[in-house]
């Protein structure tokens, strides 16, 4: 999957040009359709079915809102610098995809359902929850994407990663994290694994239970 996510974050870049989403002055919520450009924020919506992608930096204040269908991209694998911080948690209801990389989360991240493997604006759906600081429980349930990784974060609270059926064999790859709190994994198809992400096992300071137990 590493292939296929460097050739989409080149298309990320180009699909950019052109189309900025700035911050309302005086608003209390931005609804982004296109590119997140650095700045403030005091809620970012995603609406449904619609593309949000930033580079950052970004700062969200009271949280960031991810509608059925829509699809939400901060920074990427490559990017390797502070893309943001979001304050109030991440949340979402079916999305299409949750791609979030190198950022503080307060307010942890909530995430239910998905709307299946294939679709724009990349052809196939996935979760990437990369290189993240978070602040609060993390519970992902029921995605239906293409491919899910949670990987390299440090999480200050309880994660649960439950009933996440992918389509790619090589799906949901739950690895190298540092977890302040319980680790819970059930009914996650395939099998939470290492994939190709090359990682190591994760850290969990609290109880360890379900399909991550040998991670």
């Amino acid at each position: 999957m590493r292939t296929s996510r460097a050739l989409i974050g080149a298309s990320v870049l180009a699909l950019a040009i052109g189309l900025t989403t700035f911050p309302a002055a005086g608003a209390g919520a931005t609804e982004c359709m296109d590119v997140l450009a650095p700045g403030t924020y005091q809620s970012v919506i995603v609406p449904e079915g619609a593309v949000c992608m930033s580079e950052g930096p970004v700062r969200i204040q009271a949280g960031l809102w991810i509608r059925p269908g829509a699809t939400f991209v901060l920074g990427s694998e490559e990017s390797g610098w502070t893309t943001g911080t979001i304050g109030g948690g991440v949340h979402a209801t079916d999305p299409a995809s949750v791609q979030i990389h190198f950022a503080t989360i307060n307010g942890g991240i909530d995430v239910r359902g998905g709307s299946g493997p294939f679709g724009p604006p990349f052809d196939v759906t996935w979760n990437a929850i990369e290189d993240n600081v978070i602040h609060g429980h993390v519970s992902i349930v029921g995605y239906t994407g293409f491919w899910f990784g949670f990987i390299r974060n440090r999480v200050d609270g309880t994660v649960t990663l439950r009933n996440n059926v992918l389509e790619d064999p090589d799906g949901n790859e739950y690895v190298t994290n540092t977890i302040h709190g319980s680790l819970a994994c059930s009914g996650n198809s395939p099998a939470p694994q290492v994939g190709d992400s090359e990682g190591l096992p994760n850290v969990v300071t609290g109880r360890l239970a379900g399909q991550c137990t040998g991670l």
